[in-house]
């Protein structure tokens, strides 16, 4: 453990461990490495099969302790690679009949500079299939749940925070079901590219001192272990670029955006409950305290979660930006840092959607009778008169309206009878396309 030892010295220090999914995605890659140098004749049984039984155990997590060097590291993953090769060649020696050396065998036709890449690539595409993806599609299966059932529930729509046309709190519901729906189509594209695994490359991206035949070998094992489907890289790409990761955190944060909005919205709606808006009830949230002051006081906070970890999404996105820029030539600089922030992303973002979707979204409980009252309240509503008598006159009236005078007053000097206005002011008319005459 010698390089582990002392690399502390010249690291950074800060406590920042690599996550369970990168330990479990360079455990795999390990894996995969020594079981393709052996069926290559390059590695003898005794020691492949040491080094498969401790990757696979690092894969389990039972070595998590031992992976201890900062995520603030050398900029290639050295420090990574070295650290897990230390610990995989302590463990397989006590496991094999011979000695296993960290370098020469558990490191064979391999370098730091294609092992960290492929890892962060492994480990992300991982997580996002058993994670993200799952969380992805509970969040829009119950957003068109509700969207259904809440179909008929009119409410007042407000532009610029004013009071606008009626909607339907379905039709609100429906957009983001929508957006969700294209960001899992965004995250699904990214992620063909980042399958793509530069293994084999070793130093530069020729591959010397690796087999001709070892980057289809490791990927084949690798996609028989995971079943994800993995594909070679031009590997002079894969080591030297991380825009496929870059893109793959674009993906999220342009989830988060539309979390943060939806979350926002909720948060209005639940504002109140006799001083604002009020149109939502959200039980969940009453089973802990608003305020250490207040009795009784109920926060939107899973909502307000959510929001903190759409914040945090979009922040580590930019540093993947930041970091995703840094190197030269054949090699990427950011590596470690862009493999714990795109895991980080995917972690946050998972927990945020189910909890979001489960306690606020399925929780809620509209106040039909409060939105309705608010949609016929609306002073916008003068905008169904603007094809009947024209816009000038509709907008006299509507000054009046701000003054007031309710618009079925404002109809009945214009001479319209209650069965007229009714038929005017039908909101199943007002929330669909057309033109009132």
């Amino acid at each position: 453990m010698k390089y582990t030892e002392h690399a502390p010295k010249l690291f950074m220090n800060t406590g920042t461990r690599f996550p369970r999914e990168i330990i479990w995605g360079i455990g795999a890659v390990k894996w995969a490495c020594a079981k393709a140098n052996f069926y290559l004749g390059l590695l003898d049984k005794d020691r492949a099969d040491g080094i498969m039984r401790a990757s696979k155990e690092l894969m389990e997590g039972k070595h998590d302790d031992k992976i201890i060097l900062d995520v603030f590291q050398t900029g290639s993953g050295t420090g990574l690679n070295m650290n897990v090769n230390e610990v995989i060649a302590e463990l397989a020696t006590s496991y094999a009949s011979v000695k296993v050396h960290p370098n020469d065998h558990v490191n064979m036709g391999q370098s730091s500079n294609d092992v960290v890449p492929t890892t962060i690539r492994v480990a992300a595409v991982n997580h996002i299939i058993n994670s993200l993806l799952p969380s992805m599609d509970k969040t829009i299966s119950i957003i068109t749940q509700k969207s259904r059932e809440y179909a008929d529930y009119v409410k007042a729509g407000r532009t610029h925070l004013r009071d606008a046309l009626p909607v339907t709190f379905g039709q609100e519901l429906g957009a983001y079901a929508d957006a969700l729906i294209n960001d899992k189509n965004l995250v699904l594209s990214t992620l063909d590219y980042v399958k793509e695994l530069p293994i084999g490359g070793t130093a530069t991206g020729t591959g010397l001192n690796a087999h001709p035949d070892f980057q289809n070998k490791v990927i084949t094992e690798l996609n028989e272990l995971t079943g994800i489907g993995f594909k070679p890289a031009n590997t002079f790409r894969g080591l030297r670029l991380l825009t496929d990761m870059l893109s793959l955190s674009a993906s999220m944060r342009t989830i988060a955006i539309d979390l943060y909005r939806m979350a926002q919205d909720f948060r209005l709606m639940f504002s109140g409950p006799l001083t604002s808006i009020g149109e939502i009830d959200i039980p969940s949230q009453e089973e802990i305290a608003g305020s250490s002051i207040m009795p009784g006081k109920t926060n939107p906070v899973t909502a307000e979660a959510a929001m903190l970890i759409s914040a945090q999404i979009i922040g580590l996105d930019h540093a993947v930006q930041f970091a995703s820029m840094l190197g030269e030539f054949e090699l990427a600089m950011g590596v470690p840092l862009v493999g714990y922030d795109v895991v980080t992303e995917i972690s946050l973002l998972s927990e945020a959607l189910r909890k979001f979707s489960e306690l606020v979204v399925a929780g809620t409980i509209p106040n039909k009778e409060k939105m309705l009252r608010y949609a016929e309240s609306s002073p916008s509503l003068i905008t169904v008169l603007s094809p009947v008598i024209g816009y000038d006159k509709a907008t006299e009236i509507g000054k009046k309206l701000n003054k007031g005078l309710s618009i079925r007053e404002a109809l009945r000097e214009l001479g319209y009878t209650d069965q007229d206005i009714d038929k005017i002011l039908d909101m199943k008319k007002l929330i669909k396309p057309g033109i009132n005459k």
